[in-house]
């Protein structure tokens, strides 16, 4: 068996490999360098994906792992069975450790199972397995559905046409997300949803669904969207110009630099930068890489990734290619307007340039720096565990504060 550091062993009955496992590793067992580590991406093709995939391969090039990882991404596609298929030749060829963008929280569970079996680490990002021996690092549990809907509730005075840009039908973080917003949205009667449709994470479907509504509801006041969000403005933009919305969604660059501009603030545009970023798989691997060489153990199974969240006080545009000093914005003319500017983090990645995330290279002169403290998520049922329970207070906000509901 070519093993590593068994830090996580999924459990067994008596006389199982788990078992044996666990009784003959008294100590921690290294695998022999180099670390041969698999990138399992299902949906790809679209910028969140590029700019995820790029990070990681760039920080997979990035010392001291350019000299003790053996990377390889496989892209399995749309195809369940597929994916199940690549992670079984995964573990035949050795692998030491497997991040996974998972496209079921279930359908993957017997392989992954039998991949913790084999002493392989195996970490999801942005989308989460059950799995109890998976890790999932996702920001799913960090309560976007709840927060930026309550915030829109705050800057529309609890009052107010609204439409819903749904994500893709049958995620998770679509079912998550949309249960938080509704569960906040509709403890004020104020708020009337005129319109909703599935944007499927795209600018062109939301621009397009959000003008057909707009046409028939003129006088909308929000758009709570997750992705799409450049396109849903687009399209107030080019049908209304002179009365904005308040509008919640992504981190597109174009986007950022809307919200924080003057002029159009003074055409009612509120906007709030915040979902899931590119970044998480990033973040993904190095947490995966730190637990895989011994430097970090796990407690848990479900790590939060921070949410991104950026007002238009808090938009910083950027004079180089990376996010120091706190800013969080390029200029127009450095990158398209549907870069996600969340596919860099100065905090927890200050490896990664633009473009790093641009075409998978790494930094010059970078090296790995270690990831602060950890932060554990909440498990959600069906999302990322299965005999557990929810927090109480799940559906609620946790970092804006509720107004009152208007008499």
């Amino acid at each position: 068996m070519k093993a590593k550091f068994y830090h996580r062993i999924c459990t067994g009955a008596p006389g199982t490999l788990a078992t044996a496992v666990i009784g003959l590793m008294a100590t921690p067992v290294y695998a022999q360098q180099p670390y041969k580590v698999f990138l399992n991406m299902s949906y790809s093709g679209n910028t969140w994906q590029a700019a995820a995939a790029n990070g990681i391969k760039a920080l997979a090039a990035t010392p001291p792992y350019d000299k003790t990882v053996e990377f390889k991404t496989v892209i399995s596609g749309t195809d369940v069975q597929r994916q199940i298929s690549d992670i079984q030749s995964m573990v035949a060829n050795g692998a030491n450790a497997i991040l996974i963008y998972p496209l079921s929280p279930t359908a993957l569970n017997r392989v992954i199972k039998q991949a913790c079996q084999r002493g392989i680490t195996v970490f999801t990002y942005d989308s989460t397995v059950t799995e109890p021996c998976a890790y999932n690092v996702s920001n799913i549990t960090a309560r976007y559905g709840a927060n930026s809907a309550q915030w829109m509730v705050n800057q529309m005075g609890g009052k107010g046409e609204l439409v819903f840009n749904h994500g893709v039908a049958g995620t998770t973080v679509t079912k998550t997300y949309d249960e938080q917003a509704y569960h906040v949205f509709k403890k004020y009667p104020g708020i009337k949803i005129v319109g909703d449709f599935y944007g499927n994470w795209n600018d062109a479907t939301s621009q397009e669904e959000v003008a057909k509504i707009l046409a028939a509801h003129p006088n909308i006041d929000g758009i709570w969207t997750v992705d799409g969000t450049y396109g849903s403005l687009q399209a107030v933009m080019n049908g209304r110009p002179d009365r904005l919305v308040t509008i919640a969604g992504q981190s597109n660059n174009g986007y950022r630099l809307m919200i924080a501009d003057p002029a159009l603030q003074a055409k009612g545009l509120k906007g709030l930068s915040s979902s899931a970023g590119p970044a998480v798989g990033g973040y993904a691997f190095k947490l995966m890489m730190e637990v895989v060489t011994g430097k970090k153990k796990l407690e848990k199974q479900n790590i939060e990734y921070p949410l991104p969240w950026a007002e238009p006080k808090d938009v910083k545009v950027c004079s180089g290619e990376l996010f120091v000093e706190g800013c969080n914005t390029f200029p127009a003319d450095k990158v398209p307007p549907l870069f996600l500017d969340t596919s860099l983090n100065g905090e927890l990645l200050p490896e990664l340039s633009l473009d790093s995330v641009q075409n998978g290279t790494p930094t010059p002169n970078a090296t790995i720096k270690e990831l602060p403290n950890i932060s554990y998520a909440d498990n959600l049922p069906g999302i990322n565990c299965t005999e557990c329970n929810a927090p109480a207070d799940w559906l609620k906000p946790n970092r804006v504060d509720p107004i009152a509901v208007p008499k």
